[in-house]
């Protein structure tokens, strides 16, 4: 089934739009001036509810002339009076509201709640609960404010869907085009609809699970909410109109494309947002269905890097499934991303989930994993650089130690970069001891800087509309700041694995097993970039043993020290009691925090990137993907539901006539060894080095990150040459 004419026009029209969204401009000075008008108001968490009400009300509806599905920032520039009055929220009334930190979004919905209810229906319930309140209480007086901001960004959500239902009236009367002002006119008759009252067609609950997602972004000056599994939420609704002839199969793909799209319509570049197919329910049965397959043919439909999709996998998955992802990825797409759903599902389980919800997960918004429905988890919380944690024992300085350790959520920054020790260690054992403690250290930090963000948004935080959609936080009438979600654990993520053990190996080889230099004059050589000693900087580069080559001595350290941050992230609780578990995956960060890392003992050059993920270093791959794809399974995966993202890239040029069964051989040995995560890079180098030279030619060319996928052209040099620099298969 080929995209019809409408979506190559969407796509093509967003694609050139894109760097140029406004985001929430006009949502931050509806903010402000909600804000300022509300001084008087006494509970701080009715402000938030009237704030976001506000905002919803006051946003500019606009509607493309293709889409079928609506709600985006509007393109309206602000006027000079409203810059000039945002300007002065920002540099002068804003900075008088208190502190509010932490990770936020990064999660998805009870959208079958939302579906089956309506708000109508939410509100019904909020009233179930205040009826029960005795007001003389000090806490149901809390309770009570609560649900009143909740009723409070109810309507203004309510209104902001019937502004784009007016919109849209005013639009068909305008319109000569027939066929358009019966679109325009179904769309009104939609918005009028949802999500005030349940959804009953597959049209309308593709609408309202979009206008009340981008509500959510738009009317709480937020972005990155994630879709859930869309395949399993809509199902019922898509199986009824196709019983009852209201829609067919190609009509419903065309609505999903057009889903898919409006994801790329209202999310800047450099992020992620996407949702989660397939898998199995809380029985142990695959779900998998048709419309499984039809987001899947999204993919090369749209064929953006939003929206992110990741397939679930399972012994159970149709091999249709399996065989089509494949060859979506083959054809050089970089979704889906593939998840072994047993693998994540018994972490989602060991971490104290029940069979129904450890199943119902969601990657939010690369490879880490949230419950769906009732998250409030601080992802990527913080990103924690593991080889400037072996320099500082060797007392190496970072570029710049204020960048060391970086949060996802404006947590404090932990200090590294410091030295911890001298580089003098009587035996190897005795230095990854040191390394284990200054490890535990560094962990400790970033535990309090979350918690102290998870405090800031306690007393100082508040988002009564998301609350409404967030198990369970009307049962226990507290908002999702305050731990009324079921689920507060917060996951850190340690970057550059692969180079940090790479360069334990060098260390445990030269300077104690050959002792052919010592601690002190690596040292010196890494502080100094190697310079005059290219030599030595090749040498370890090249003649050292390197994870991702099924080594077990090289791997072995792996397994060590992926079980060192399991044991020490264990025994923290949040501030609202969760967990902490841990994960390896990257984002952007392993070239962030790559640029401020000195030269590194595995040859690394001061400046460079950090592996990209959870497999080996860029280019250091010897023995081919099913050797890489040994040393990163050796290690268990299961608890690590920050999420683990391993890169695998292989060339397009002369690819064999197997190719596609070659890489499903390949993607299935990774699962059943207990692979977390896998993504896959179908890509020439020579293709990268002419979108360096021509960008204008290679706009939509999409490349693998560190756990999501982005337009190449749009990257940093720096980027760039990472992901040219990654080894290049020919074959699976």
């Amino acid at each position: 089934m080929e995209p019809t004419p409408r979506i190559q026009r969407l796509r093509e029209s967003i694609l050139l739009a894109q760097g140029e969204i406004k985001s929430n401009v006009e949502s931050e000075l509806l903010w402000g001036r909600s804000w300022l008008a509300s001084a008087a108001e006494p509970w701080h968490i009715i402000r938030r509810g009237r704030a976001t009400a506000d905002v919803l009300r006051g946003l500019t509806p606009e509607i493309g002339p293709d889409e079928l599905l609506v709600a985006r920032y509007s393109s309206r520039s602000l006027t000079e009076q409203e810059q000039a009055e945002l300007e002065h929220w920002r540099k002068d009334a804003s900075r008088a509201a208190n502190a509010v930190h932490g990770q936020r979004a990064h999660m998805a919905i009870d959208y079958e709640k939302l579906l089956r209810l309506g708000l109508r229906g939410i509100r019904e319930q909020i009233a179930n609960y205040r009826q029960n309140l005795d007001l003389t209480v000090p806490q149901d007086m809390e309770k009570d404010a609560f649900y009143r901001a909740c009723l409070i960004a109810l309507d203004g959500l309510r209104d902001f869907s019937y502004h784009y239902a007016d919109h849209a009236e005013k639009l068909a009367r305008t319109t000569s085009d027939p066929a358009r002002q019966a679109e325009l006119q179904e769309i009104a008759a939609i918005c009028r609809r949802v999500p005030e009252e349940p959804a009953r067609t597959f049209h309308e609950a593709l609408q309202c699970i979009h206008l009340v997602t981008f509500a959510l972004c738009a009317g709480q000056l937020m972005l990155l909410f994630q879709l859930g599994r869309p395949d399993r939420y809509l199902l019922p609704y898509y199986e009824r109109d196709l019983a009852a002839g209201r829609l067919t199969r190609a009509q419903a793909q065309e609505l999903i494309d057009c889903l898919c799209l409006m994801l790329s319509a209202y999310t800047p570049r450099g992020l992620a947002v996407g949702f989660m197919i397939g898998g199995r329910d809380g029985s142990g049965r695959d779900i998998s269905n048709e419309l499984t397959r039809l987001f899947l043919e999204s993919i090369p439909h749209t064929r953006l890097s939003y929206p992110g999709i990741g397939l679930c996998w399972n012994e159970e998955t149709p091999p249709d499934i399996t065989q089509r992802a494949c060859e979506l990825l083959a054809e050089g797409l970089t979704h889906p991303a593939l998840f072994n759903d047993d693998v994540i599902s018994r972490g989602m389980a060991n971490a104290g989930l029940p069979p129904a919800e450890a199943c119902l997960y969601q990657h939010s918004t690369c490879v880490e994993i949230t419950p769906v429905a009732s998250s409030n988890v601080y992802v990527a919380s913080p990103y924690i650089n593991l080889v400037q944690l072996l320099h500082d024992l060797l007392g190496v300085p970072s570029l710049n130690a204020a960048r060391q350790t970086l949060t996802g959520g404006g947590a404090l920054p932990t200090a590294t970069g410091e030295q911890v020790a001298g580089p003098a260690f009587a035996s190897f054992e005795e230095l990854l001891r040191a390394y284990d403690a200054h490890l535990a250290e560094v962990i400790r930090r970033a535990v309090i800087d979350e918690n102290t963000c998870q405090m800031t948004r306690y007393y100082h935080g508040g988002w009564p509309l998301l609350s409404c959609f967030v198990n369970d936080c009307l049962a226990r009438g507290r908002d999702i700041d305050q731990g009324g979600a079921r689920h507060n654990w917060v996951e850190p993520s340690f970057v550059g694995l692969a180079n940090l053990v790479d360069a334990l190996t060098v260390i445990r080889q030269y300077v104690f097993e050959e002792q052919s230099m010592t601690l002190a004059e690596l040292a010196e050589k890494l502080r100094q970039n190697y310079e005059g000693r290219e030599d030595l900087r090749l040498k370890l580069l090249h003649q050292a043993p390197k994870y991702g080559n099924d080594d077990d001595m090289v791997d072995e350290l792996a397994v060590r020290i992926t079980q060192s941050i399991v044991r020490h992230v264990r025994q923290h609780r949040t501030y609202l009691g969760g967990a902490y578990h841990p994960g390896f995956f990257c984002w952007i960060m392993h070239e962030q925090l790559g640029r401020v890392t000195t030269a590194s003992p595995d040859g690394r050059l001061a400046g460079a990137a950090l592996g990209d993920g959870s497999g080996p270093a860029q280019g250091r791959e010897r023995r081919g993907p099913t050797a890489a794809i040994l040393s990163s399974t050796k290690w268990d995966h299961t608890p690590m539901l920050g999420g683990i993202a391993v890169n695998l890239k292989f060339t397009r040029s002369g690819r064999q006539a197997d190719f596609v069964d070659g890489l499903r051989s390949l993607v299935e040995t990774f699962m059943r060894r207990g692979g977390f995560e896998l993504q896959v890079n179908v890509v020439d180098r020579d293709t990268l080095l002419a979108a360096q030279a021509h960008p204008e030619q290679y706009r939509d060319l999409v490349v693998r990150i560190g756990g999501y996928s982005d337009y190449f052209v749009g990257l940093s040099p720096q980027m760039q040459a990472e992901i040219i620099q990654r080894t290049e298969h020919g074959s699976p």
